[in-house]
């Protein structure tokens, strides 16, 4: 099964459906709760269904593990797992900034750790980061790599501050007292491949607020790109695929980048 060319057409798909409803009203308008109990709202349900109508029509059993509907079985005696965040961003989207996105990912098993494609595309511009296990990341066709900043004073940091409570807040404080140059721009499956591509050097969000399906495809073209991904604690960087599974983690171009971030927020 050729999964990134399957992946690939979802994401072409799911920008023709996003693109009529950037910035506009009508996006904004609820129509359901989604699989964590959130609201969904119509850009996220358009989107979604692209995934399922293409999921119908494949002759693959498969899991599809998504945001909005949960998981949902396609055909009989399934092993291949399907993650999906059909809109990556949607507050961004509905809003009209430019920076919002499809994550797509497959796994042959139940955890992040079985990720073996990945595929997100930046549903404004069209530029696609993907990556197959073994062979290395790309945007746009193009292999890419992190960034060789070492240190956190020279470095671009996305933090993901978002509602981050008090713990969180104390832990971060070292660390944003020294970065010179922090960004956090509202989809973080496009932010960590940002760092994947050396745009930016890294990514942090401690919050455990981030639901797995937002992460599946970044983590892993990430690390075929050769950056690194761990848990708050410094532990490898893995969940259970389901759609409420909650994760944090510290993501970073290379080692000594990421050992002066832990530095600086204690963690060993």
């Amino acid at each position: 099964m050729d999964w990134i060319s399957i992946l690939r057409n979802i994401a072409f798909e799911i920008r023709n459906v996003t693109l009529p409803l950037f910035g506009a009203k009508e996006a904004q308008i609820p129509v359901g709760r989604g699989a964590g109990g959130h609201v969904t709202e119509k850009i996220d349900a358009v989107a979604e269904e692209i995934v399922i109508r293409i999921l119908r029509q494949l002759d693959e059993p498969c899991i599809l593990v998504s945001e909005e509907v949960g998981t949902r079985i396609f055909g009989e005696h399934p092993h291949t797992y399907i993650v999906v965040d059909p809109v990556d961003g949607t507050t961004n989207a509905t809003r009209g900034i430019p920076f919002f996105a499809a994550s797509l990912a497959i796994s042959n098993n139940p955890r992040l750790s079985g990720v073996t494609h990945g595929l997100v595309m930046d549903l404004f511009s069209g530029a696609i980061f993907c990556a197959e296990v073994g062979c290395g990341a790309t945007l746009n066709g193009r292999r890419i790599k992190p960034s060789q900043t070492t240190c956190v004073d020279k470095a671009v940091i996305g933090v993901d501050l978002s509602a981050p409570g008090y713990r969180s807040v104390q832990l971060l404080a070292p660390l944003l007292a020294r970065i010179k140059y922090s960004r956090h721009l509202g989809a973080n499956a496009l932010e960590l491949c940002y760092v994947a591509a050396g745009i930016s050097d890294a990514f942090v969000d401690i919050r455990k607020r981030l639901r797995v399906t937002d992460v599946a495809a970044a983590h892993f073209i990430l690390k075929e790109a050769g950056g690194i991904i761990v848990t708050p604690d410094g532990e490898a960087f893995d969940a259970v695929l389901r759609p409420t599974q909650r994760v944090a983690f510290i993501a970073a171009a290379n080692h000594l980048l990421l050992q002066d971030i832990q530095r600086l927020m204690r963690i060993s």
